[in-house]
């Protein structure tokens, strides 16, 4: 009788262990995801603030501006969520919100000026294909209309396509200055297949077609001159060498 008790006592306290160990491992599992959910939305915040410090340097619409404001504040309200005790949280919260109600300054304007340094106009670059994938986020989970969307993300496309045209044109212009044909030629040849390859066309895209057009048969005219000169010069050497060559003898 005592052994089965024993016995009995013994398979409890297996099982008992067995459902606290489980218990911890489910506990630990829900920690686990819950820290993994902090970091998505706290990655979704850093990613949204850094394109509103770019604002500055990307033209940016009041409609792009309170997209992602909101997109600030529900991904704060998802942490508030998993951390409800956090008073900080809670205070980044309510200051999100504040900003989500009141007046925002737009910059509406395609004007834009290129930096001079490569590393900044990289920087640029990816600032604006971060935005366009921003809105592509919040437009698949049904918080932007479409309307909007597609107006918003073929504006940022234009400017996207301005960049890298203007960037090229302007090296393009540099190297030209330097006596440095061929470069300029291959910047003005890959700012053309840029204009080529869009979908649409618009007076920008016509205006600077033509530019480059212009500037590529410019080039192409000089280095024409330039291998008419130099075969003239090589002819007339060849034909200098050949005088020398067959002049009579002098006698001495």
């Amino acid at each position: 009788m005592i052994v089965s008790i024993i016995i009995m006592l013994i398979v409890a306290l297996i099982v008992i262990a067995l459902w606290v160990s489980a218990v911890q491992q489910h506990k630990e599992k829900q920690e686990a995801e819950r820290r993994k959910e902090l970091t998505k939305q706290k990655k979704i915040i850093e990613e949204a603030e850094d394109v509103l410090l770019n604002s500055a340097n990307i033209p940016m619409s009041e409609n792009i501006l309170r997209i992602i404001q909101r997109r600030i504040y529900d991904a704060l309200a998802s942490m508030v969520q998993l951390s409800p005790s956090s008073k900080e949280l809670k205070s980044r919260l309510n200051e999100a919100k504040q900003r989500l109600g009141g007046p925002i300054e737009a910059n509406n304007s395609d004007s834009l000026v290129l930096p001079d340094n490569d590393k900044q106009l990289i920087s640029l670059i990816q600032g604006i294909k971060k935005l366009r994938a921003v809105l592509r986020s919040e437009h698949s989970k049904g918080k932007i209309e479409s309307q909007i969307f597609v107006a918003e993300d073929k504006r940022l496309e234009k400017l996207q396509l301005r960049i890298n045209v203007e960037s090229q044109i302007k090296r393009g212009i540099s190297a030209r200055s330097a006596n440095m044909v061929g470069s300029a030629r291959q910047y003005f040849e890959k700012a053309l297949a840029t204009l080529n390859s869009v979908s649409y066309s618009d007076e920008y895209v016509n205006s600077k077609r033509q530019e480059v057009e212009g500037y590529l048969e410019t080039i192409s005219s000089e280095l024409k001159a330039s291998n008419a000169t130099s075969l003239k010069k090589k002819a007339e050497q060849e034909q200098d060498d050949l005088d020398v060559l067959f002049a009579p003898k002098k006698k001495w």
